[in-house]
Parts: structure tokens; sequence; C-alpha cells
């Protein structure tokens, strides 16, 4: 179903021999440090759909996507590569006012049978699609986990029996995320994915956003405000069509080369408006 090939070029990683938990975080943090978190194809007006092979075509020919776009691609790699790879339906806590909640809002993935002495039942949460959060697969075992500058706990799910619940870093852009450890189907998703492609109350339609993960912190570009969490910290605005283009090709390594030049400047237009409107209110 996809070209494994050129997917891990895209990742640019190689491996060789069986799954192993060491090959399972190679390909990982490959994954979320060389393709971005993004929603730029909303605001471009191209509909998307929750295909992982779809995605998977998209992420080798240069671009990002969301979770369901994400997560499925990568469950499609790690499949190939003889991974046993599990979907599951989650949701995301926004904010402290917003109930935790399982609503389809989040694909999840899972990956067993990979023991090791950290975690001897050999599960793990393994989730491309969280934007600024982990970075490596997290041991589905209870407890406090520290990735670079970033701490994060797994704990039973208050919202669903036999769930667990993944607890941000303060410093993240959501509070967290619960799932249900049942599988789940990809069709499972298309009725929240038309949503938050298409609803004025998305906010992937409100906010065009970019996101890449390293080793020692975050990059987000919301709108047009770029901000580094992390190692260091610091805030720009991208100031002109030329800025924000040379921002996601050097900080996200997100060329648009399937973007034409027509397209790139009704897509600033969008962005500048959107900005305008923003600052206004603040």
């Amino acid at each position: 179903m996809i070209d494994v090939t050129a997917y891990l070029r895209r990742i640019g990683v190689r491996v060789d021999g069986p799954p192993s938990v060491e090959s399972l975080h190679l390909l990982h943090r490959a994954h979320v440090q060389r393709v971005p978190y993004e929603c730029l194809e909303i605001w471009l007006g191209r509909p998307t759909t929750v295909d992982p092979a779809e995605s998977a075509a998209r992420i080798i020919g240069g671009r990002g996507g969301y979770c369901y776009h994400l997560n499925g691609a990568f469950s499609l790699l790690l499949e190939a590569l003889g991974y046993r790879v599990r979907r599951h339906v989650g949701g995301v806590q926004g904010k402290a006012e917003g109930p935790p909640n399982i609503d389809g809002g989040h694909l999840v993935l899972t990956v067993s049978g990979l023991p090791c002495p950290d975690n001897p039942g050999g599960e793990w949460l393994v989730d491309q699609g969280l934007g600024d959060a982990i970075h490596d697969p997290l041991p589905l075992v209870e407890g406090t986990y520290r990735q670079g500058p970033f701490s994060y706990g797994l704990r039973a799910s208050e919202v669903e029996p036999g769930g667990w619940r993944f607890d941000h870093d303060p410093r993240g852009g959501f509070l967290g995320m619960d799932f249900r450890i049942g599988p789940a189907e990809m069709s499972e998703f298309a009725v929240m994915h038309e949503f938050l492609s298409t609803s004025p109350e998305s906010g992937f339609v409100r906010v065009a956003t970019v996101q890449r993960r390293d080793a020692s912190g975050v990059d987000a570009m919301r709108g047009l405000v770029l901000t580094r969490v992390g190692d260091r910290e610091h805030t720009l605005v991208a100031q002109s069509e030329r800025d924000y283009f040379e921002i996601l090709a050097d900080v996200f390594a997100l060329h648009l080369s399937d973007v034409t030049s027509a397209e790139r400047a009704k897509l600033w237009q969008r962005l500048w408006t959107a900005h305008e409107r923003w600052s206004d209110f603040q």
C-alpha cells in the first residue's frame, strides 16, 4: 500500500532487522522531527481524507498533516516493517473548562510485543499527531516521563474504563488526551475529520497551524506568529509573504513544492487578513 523505501528516505532513516525497541524509537524521532504537524491543506482549500495510503503519499511528497494523516500513515509504515500496531479512538482536552473526552478528535497508535527492562509488558504509546508533545514513544505504563525539557504523564483515564490518559507538559498547547484501548477502524474518524476540516468552530479552520518537535523543544507557527518553547524561548511575526514561506522552509522543512505561486499569494492574503483581525482583539 505504500512505498516503504521512499517513506524511509523521506524521514531520513535506514532500519535493518526485525522490529525492536531501538528501531521504534529511531523511527518515531525521525518522523516527528522531519514531518511537520500542519493543517495548511485546509487553508489552501484542498480537501483531504483519513485514508492512510493517501496520507502516506502526501507525506512522501514532502508534506505533513494532523493526527489522522500522521498517525494513519505512520501505522502503515510500521505495519510494513513488521510491527504490531493498533489504532485507537481518542480525544483531546484543550483547556480546563473543557472536560476530558473521547470524541474521535484524535487518532492514537499503540505498538505491542516489544518488551524491555523498563517496559516488560512491551506496549508503547506511539503518537505523531499531538503536535507539540512526545518526541519518543512512551511505555504504556502509568508514570511520569521526561523527554528533553518537557515532562509527561500516563495514567488511567477518568472517562473511559480501561482506557488511558496522557497528561501534557504545563507549557504544552493542550492539557491532555484520553483514549480507548480497543482497536479502531479509520472510518470511525471520518465524521470528526469533516468537522475539523470544514467547520468554522474548528481550531484548524480558525488558525493555520504548523508545529515541529525536536529533542530540545518545539517550534510552532500559529497564523503568522512563530514561537519556540523548550531549550530557548522566542517569538517573532512574519511580516511578508517571503518571510512566511522562508520560515516554513527553514524551521519546518516545509517547502510546499506542490503549491503554485498563485496559491501561495492567496494563502498569504488569507493569513494576513486573519492576523489583522486577531491583532484588533489583542
